[in-house]
């Protein structure tokens, strides 16, 4: 049987891409998706989802969209949003995502507990290392360019890059500089 997918999603243009991009599957029949929060209880119980893909930006918590029934919600996350609120939702996925990558997200989401994100806990600090090669990044450098900086080999940048990735929730470099100026870690002027 497939599983119901409910879209919160107020552009109605990524709504649209998603629903292309999940009707492709067979494994998810996508419910007519809505804009806002407002009719949700109603399409709650007439639609009956088994998932939810919502944007991140309409939500607080995750309950807000899940209201009474126990399904899983995946935040659609397309800007940069603190770390604190994407360990919130059940799992997340990239406006840069893969429809690989999509379907992988939601189909590990069905399979878990709503409210409980299995992600290991983790410590989401970056180490000395992780920030000089954050600086690095947010300066317009290449993973090459940074291991001649630091002195450290390429492999050594990718890794510690994966880490930044996986502790902040960010995987665009746009994402990433402005992390690193919202943390005063580097100026502004700085950007290349």
């Amino acid at each position: 049987m497939k599983a119901r997918l409910l879209i919160i999603e107020p552009a109605q243009m990524v709504a649209q891409g998603l629903v292309a991009m999940l009707n492709e599957q067979t494994r998810f029949k996508v419910l007519e998706p809505i804009r806002s929060l407002d009719n949700l209880t109603e399409r709650l119980i007439t639609g009956r989802p088994d998932i939810i893909i919502v944007n991140i930006g309409l939500v607080d918590s995750p309950t807000e969209a899940r209201a009474d029934r126990q399904v899983p919600v995946v935040g659609l996350v397309y800007q940069y949003v603190p770390a604190e609120k994407l360990k919130r939702f059940d799992a997340l996925i990239d406006i840069h995502d893969s429809q690989g990558a999509v379907v992988e997200t939601l189909t590990k989401a069905l399979n878990q507990q709503p409210g409980d994100n299995t992600q290991p806990a983790a410590n989401y600090e970056l180490s000395r290392r992780e920030t000089d090669v954050l600086i690095e990044v947010a300066r317009g450098y290449t993973n090459k360019e940074i291991a001649d900086r630091l002195n450290v080999s390429v492999h050594t940048v990718i890794s510690h890059r994966k880490n930044i990735m996986h502790k902040t929730g960010i995987k665009s470099v746009a994402g990433l500089t402005v992390y690193a100026i919202l943390n005063n870690l580097i100026d502004e002027s700085v950007v290349v």
